[in-house]
């Protein structure tokens, strides 16, 4: 690795693969996955528990200077097995101090798979978080900065606080960057050892930085200003280069957050504009679903037909000279009609205080200060009667796939990667591995039941709620939406079970409920929010009733995402169960053939066991699929338009 210094941006440059570099790069994929290096990591892990008795037997002042020992083996001898081993027993043995946690074998495992540039299946609740400190710390013991990514403030803030007594403890000094940090606060952060920062935090930093650098981005140039202008650019830098990256929940932020770019936007347009925009959504409102557009909710596909943009035309010739333009017309309406038909109220977003505040789909949280582009934000707005803000114009724009590419060691960790492991190693040169559980897994899996409709669908999940209440047993009943949450809250509370709701409108409360939702006869209703990177600590008593029992009430676009909730239930071997109670009314089955396979199933007579159980399920996951291989469709495209406009802005000698 370069020594380290703010007046240099340190990455991988783009470039495209010949068709022979692709097929030897997909050649070594396969290779990857035979060849995984399992043995030798394991024979890293055998010399590490070998050292733990030593190391137990330093006083203090022996493992400090064990420590400054070891930060010149790194420096001058880099990641070699020997000083690998070292660096692994001493963190471990200075968190069995400062923390009581010591690292169990699995998490030497997982913290070497990511030292070697893996990302590491871990089963939920195996300690990601600390395996990560093996890996971070010794990066950042060899003078690397890293950065350490997250989904969400919450998790990113969480890990950081409870890490950082560890990291102090080793010499190294943590930062933390979240929303809403001034400037000055997050290049203090991000000037750290290690930096804990969200996924979105990051990316859009580093836009804002390429934004002061402009095209000029040469190491040389910014060396020169360094030394002899007044001011410099330089200074104004927040990231100080992409070394070393381990990502959290990297299926979710590598794979499922990868369909959407990121932007900065500036401010623009006047009243003007927002009377143009209002007269959009009147005009969207009058044109009539599968004749004058086609909708596909379930791919989230929205296309005018021939009759609509004759409609459109013709209302056009009344509303002024802003809809002279074909381009613009017609974009703008079909931005118009998404807002009034593909994105739906405490779904997509939720009011707070007169504002559109962003779900993310994939976390069930609000996403402080987002907005969508090219106008559709305030289309949005004017549908819900809020204040109109004013539209934004791209400024800079990049996708996940194109930065994480960018590091020059980049690893991650999950529990739910056996799915996309070819597309991690397309995508990002990332092989995956599978690491082994401390503890045999303990929770069971009982079978899918599909009821034909919703509403049956919420009375039987009520009454299965209704006995587990009874019986003690807590439990954790996960859905898609806000809408949904509360939607299933008013049946609960019907029933008269006491229970608490967990969603984006309740996200400052997201700990304490989370804390309690072990207990004895707790019941939690959450969206995703509970999905990812929470620990549900079950009681004594909650293990003696089974454990946690979690109930998803529809699936997701993804199956990964469905075995994260159910992995909520059963950590670390503790008992707990998982079931799907599910219905042909749910998202899943909203598209053209969505419907039609829902009415197929309607006609199968509903059973819990049996043929026509089977074929329920079988059309479940047939739908599931289905959706699956369409956004496997949709990431291809974008990475592919990725590596063109690459190659266009290289050409042109432009960047983002």
């Amino acid at each position: 690795m370069p020594p380290v210094c703010h007046d240099q941006r340190v990455e991988k440059t783009d470039r495209i693969n010949s068709r022979f570099e692709e097929f030897s790069h997909q050649l070594s994929g396969r290779l990857c996955r035979v060849f995984s290096g399992r043995r030798s990591i394991q024979t890293i892990v055998a010399r590490i528990e070998a050292l733990a008795a030593e190391f137990r037997n330093y006083s203090q002042d022996e493992l400090d200077e064990k420590r400054a020992a070891l930060r010149e083996d790194l420096l001058e001898k880099g990641f070699i097995d020997p000083v690998i081993a070292t660096s692994f027993a001493l963190i471990r043995e200075t968190s069995s101090r400062v923390m009581g946690m010591s690292h169990f074998p699995c998490q030497l495992f997982g913290g070497l798979a990511m030292l070697y540039g893996k990302v590491a299946e871990m089963d939920t609740g195996e300690g990601k978080t600390l395996t990560a400190t093996l890996a971070a710390a010794t990066a950042a013991l060899a003078s690397i900065p890293v950065h350490v990514v997250s989904v969400n403030d919450y998790l990113t803030a969480r890990d950081a606080e409870v890490m950082e007594p560890l990291y102090r403890a080793l010499g190294l000094r943590v930062g933390c960057v979240t929303h809403n940090m001034q400037p000055e606060e997050k290049r203090s952060a991000y000037g750290c050892d290690i930096t804990y920062v969200t996924n979105k935090e990051l990316v859009f930093d580093y836009l804002r930085d390429r934004l002061t650098l402009g095209d000029r981005t040469d190491a040389r140039l910014l060396r020169a200003e360094y030394l002899h202008a007044k001011e410099h650019r330089s200074d104004r830098l927040m990231i100080r280069g992409l070394y070393f990256g381990i990502i959290d929940e990297a299926d979710s932020i590598l794979i499922d957050e990868a369909r959407t770019p990121l932007i900065i936007s500036g401010n623009g347009g006047e009243d003007e504009e927002k009377e143009f925009l209002g007269q959009a959504l009147e005009v969207a409102r009058e044109l009539e679903e599968k004749k004058d557009f086609r909708i596909d909710r379930q791919l989230k596909d929205l296309r005018v037909t021939e009759s609509g943009r004759e409609k459109i035309e013709s209302m056009a010739l009344e509303l002024g000279p802003l809809w002279n333009g074909l381009v613009r017309r017609e974009s703008t309406i079909h931005k118009a009609l998404q807002a009034l038909h593909l994105f739906h109220l405490d779904e997509n977003y939720i009011v707070r205080d007169g504002e559109i505040q962003i779900i993310d789909e994939f976390t069930g949280r609000v996403m402080e200060g987002r907005s969508w582009e090219q106008g559709l934000h305030q289309l949005i707005e004017l549908k819900e009667g809020c204040e109109l803000s004013s539209r934004r114009e791209t400024l800079a724009k990049i996708s996940y796939q194109r930065f994480f590419r960018r590091y020059l060691h980049l690893s991650g960790m999950t529990g739910t990667a056996r799915e996309v492991a070819g597309e991690l190693w397309t995508v990002y040169n990332l092989p995956t591995l599978k690491i082994p559980s401390n503890r045999p897994r303990r929770r069971k899996h009982l079978p899918d039941v599909v009821f034909s409709c919703e509403d049956d669908k919420w009375r039987a999940i009520t009454k299965r709620i209704e006995v587990l209440h009874a019986q003690g047993c807590p439990v954790l009943v996960g859905t898609r939406s806000v809408k949904a949450s509360e939607k299933l809250s008013n049946y609960i509370v019907e029933s008269g079970v006491p229970h608490r709701v967990l969603n984006a409108k309740q996200d400052s409360e997201e700990a304490e409920i989370i804390q309690n939702a072990g207990e004895v006869g707790a019941v939690t209703i959450a969206t995703n929010m509970a999905g990812r990177g929470t620990d549900i600590k079950i009681s004594l008593q909650g293990q003696e009733l089974n454990g946690l029992h979690v109930i998803s009430t529809e699936r997701h676009e993804a199956a990964r995402i469905d075995r994260q909730l159910a992995g909520r239930a059963g950590r670390q071997g503790d008992p707990g169960s998982y079931e799907a109670i599910l219905s042909f009314d749910d998202m899943l089955f909203t598209g053209r053939r969505g419907r039609l396979m829902a009415r197929i199933g309607r006609l199968i007579p509903h059973s819990d066991r049996g043929l026509g159980a089977v074929l329920s399920r079988w059309l479940v996951n047939r739908a599931q699929k289905r959706i699956e291989r369409y956004h496997d469709k949709m990431r291809k495209e974008l990475f592919r338009q990725d590596q063109a406009q690459g190659s266009l802005l290289s050409f042109s000698g432009h960047l983002e």
